[in-house]
């Protein structure tokens, strides 16, 4: 059984810096794509990042590019999301996912089998 586990999220103050973690298990991990997602309070669930198996391909939502990097570490099982320059607009709740059976990333949430339950970053004006 896949099990996704994130930490790292806290209340920061605008221009303040977090880094995320997500923690895998249950299948090879260096054979997937991971990806983070985010949703705000009465909003859709919004792709933010993710990276090909390898980690030498990714890509960004146009709202996070030049602040946020996403990476992975496969002999940890682990994907992280470094945030830089934080903007009270990304208050979320930061979800890790990864597909069922690709090692290529998609954009939609439905495209993604297995979730970690989130974990909260607060942005303070």
């Amino acid at each position: 059984q896949v099990q996704l586990v994130e930490s790292g999220g806290g209340l920061v103050q605008a221009g303040g810096s977090l880094r995320l973690a997500c923690v895998a298990s249950g299948r090879t991990f260096s054979n997937y794509a991971m990806a983070w997602f985010r949703q705000a309070p009465g909003k859709e669930r919004e792709f933010v990042a993710a990276i090909m198996r390898s980690g030498r391909s990714s890509d960004y939502a146009d709202s996070v590019k030049g602040r946020f990097t996403i990476s992975r570490d496969n002999a940890k099982n682990t994907v992280y999301l470094q945030m830089n320059s934080l903007k009270p607009e990304d208050t979320a709740v930061y979800y890790c996912a990864t597909p069922r059976s690709s090692s290529s990333y998609a954009y939609r949430p439905h495209e993604y089998a297995y979730w970690g339950q989130g974990t909260q970053v607060t942005v303070s004006s």
